[in-house]
């Protein structure tokens, strides 16, 4: 179980971290940006990355344990979770830290990218761990919509 809940924690680790070090931008900058109709309410997002922190976690835990740890066989398809976990976790800092709409559009794209990658790796692997990134997946999706909906509609200031 010591390696489940490592796993499970990891992906938390950036995520708390990015809301700690950016949470004063989110009540004053974030707040005066005009965002759709259909963004979801502040109090949803810390919910939703509790959740899909907790999935990709134990997801990741599935494939290093159906791998048998850290060896050769499992440098994709981890180095692919590790790479998205990276630009997860960076997403906020270019945001809501530097207020740089365009990188945290550019990443939050890669990073689509980079999650598709992930589950096309793990699916012949273990499908459960593949079908728990779905939710991640989906939230990203709507998260991508908004971050280029924000992008649109916030013109950087000059």
């Amino acid at each position: 179980w010591p390696y489940t809940a490592g796993f499970i924690v990891l992906p938390h680790v950036g995520g708390f971290l990015g809301w700690f070090i950016n949470r004063k931008e989110v009540s004053t900058w974030y707040e005066k940006l005009k965002k759709p109709s259909w963004c979801p309410p502040r109090k949803v997002f810390p919910v939703a990355w509790t959740i899909l922190y907790t999935g990709m976690g134990y997801a990741s835990y599935l494939i290093w344990n159906d791998l048998g740890g850290c060896n050769s066989k499992a440098i994709i398809p981890l180095g692919l979770y590790g790479a998205q976990l990276a630009l997860n976790w960076a997403w906020p800092p270019f945001f809501f830290g530097i207020h740089n709409l365009k990188m945290a559009l550019i990443d939050i794209l890669c990073l689509d990218g980079l999650v598709i990658g992930t589950m096309c790796s793990w699916y012949r692997i273990n499908k459960i761990a593949t079908l728990l990134m779905v939710p991640y997946l989906g939230w990203l999706a709507m998260a991508t919509c908004l971050t280029i909906h924000i992008w649109k509609e916030n013109p950087e200031q000059k």
